[in-house]
C-alpha cells in the first residue's frame, strides 16, 4: 500500500491547450473546491482560481473555520461575522463563491464528524479538483484541515458513508497548495501556474480581508505601526508586502519545463501544486484537461 500513495514528479513533455477566451462548454465545465483553514487561506491560489473562473469553470472557496480567534480586539461572535463577509467579498473580486463553515478558529480537530462535513461539501460541489494545505504546518488548524481532506479522499466515493449525500462516481484530483515547510518532507511542485497577468486580482482578494491584512496579522507580527491609514495606501502597501508569497523563483525549473525557457525564465509570480496521490493522479495526459489555461507561447 505504501507505493500506492507515493508522490511523483511530472517530468515528461506536456501537451498544452491554447489560452481560451470563450466560456467553456457546459459538458466540459470543471468543478473545483479550494479548502483552507481560515478565511483568506484559500486566496493563496486566488490567481489560478481566477483563471478557472474566467473560463467559466465552477470554483468554490471554503474556509473550514470561521476565523473567530484571529484578532487582538474584536470578540469572537462579531469577528466571525466580519470574516465571513470579508471572504464573500474576496470571492466577488474574482467571481466565485467563498464560504466559511461554523467551526471555531484554533479548535479544529480531525474528528469523524468533521470528516463527514468535508465529505459532504466535496460531494455537493461534485468536485473534479480539490485543493488544500499539506498536513505539515505551524498552525494546528492548517495541519488538521490537511488531515481532514486526506481522510475524506476516497471516502467521497463510498456510498455507505454519509448515504444521504450522493457519492462521487470518480475520485477527484487532490492537490496540495505550496508551502515552505521541510519536515517531514518538503513541498515538490508537479505543476506551476503563471499568474503574472492576474497577480493584482489576487492582491485585491487579500485586500478584502481587512481585519487580517491590516489589523491582526500586522499586530501578531509586531508591525502594526507600519500599516498605512488610507485605503488606497493600504492596498499599495499590501501589494508590496504580499506579492512575495507568490514568488516564482523557487519553481523556476518547473516553470521552464511547462512554459519553455524563454517564457518560463521571465515569470515573476506563480502558484504551485503537488499531487497528493490520494485521488485521481495528475499525468502528462490529463494536465491540460485540469489546467486548460496553460499556454504555448515561448515569449
Amino acid at each position: 500500500m505504501k507505493t500506492f500513495f507515493a508522490f511523483f514528479l511530472i517530468a515528461l513533455p506536456v501537451v498544452f491547450l491554447p489560452k481560451a477566451e470563450a466560456q467553456v462548454k457546459p459538458d466540459q465545465k470543471l468543478h473545483i473546491i479550494i479548502i483552507g483553514a481560515h478565511p483568506d487561506d484559500p486566496d493563496k491560489v486566488g490567481g489560478t482560481a481566477f483563471k478557472w473562473a474566467q473560463m467559466g469553470h465552477d470554483v468554490l472557496m471554503v474556509s473550514v473555520t470561521n476565523g473567530d480567534a484571529g484578532h487582538q480586539k474584536i470578540k469572537a461572535k462579531e469577528l466571525a461575522k466580519i470574516r465571513r463577509e470579508e471572504a464573500r467579498k474576496a470571492g466577488e473580486v474574482i467571481g466565485v463563491r467563498y464560504i466559511t463553515l461554523d467551526n471555531h478558529d484554533g479548535q479544529l480537530m480531525p474528528t469523524y464528524e468533521n470528516r463527514l462535513q468535508i465529505i459532504k461539501i466535496i460531494r455537493e460541489q461534485k468536485a473534479d479538483i480539490v485543493i488544500f494545505p499539506r498536513p505539515y504546518d505551524y498552525h494546528p488548524d492548517h495541519r488538521y484541515t490537511g488531515v481532514l481532506v486526506l481522510d475524506a479522499a476516497y471516502m467521497v466515493t463510498v456510498p455507505t458513508i454519509l448515504p444521504k449525500v450522493p457519492h462521487l462516481q470518480k475520485n477527484p484530483l487532490f492537490l496540495f497548495m505550496s508551502d515552505g515547510f521541510i519536515h517531514p518532507e518538503p513541498f515538490k511542485a508537479d505543476v506551476c501556474i503563471d499568474i503574472d497577468d492576474v497577480i493584482e486580482k489576487k492582491i485585491d482578494m487579500y485586500h478584502q480581508h481587512k481585519s487580517q491584512m491590516y489589523e491582526w496579522l500586522p499586530f501578531n507580527r509586531g508591525g502594526l505601526d507600519q500599516v498605512p491609514v488610507s485605503d488606497s495606501d493600504r492596498r499599495t502597501w499590501l501589494g508590496e508586502t504580499r506579492k512575495g508569497g507568490s514568488n516564482a523563483a523557487p519553481f523556476r525549473d518547473k516553470l521552464i519545463e511547462l512554459y519553455g525557457n524563454e517564457k518560463g525564465s521571465k515569470i515573476k509570480y506563480c502558484e504551485a501544486f503537488q499531487d497528493s496521490g490520494y485521488g485521481t493522479r495528475l499525468t502528462k495526459e490529463n494536465i491540460s484537461y485540469y489546467f486548460p489555461f496553460l499556454i504555448t507561447e515561448k515569449q
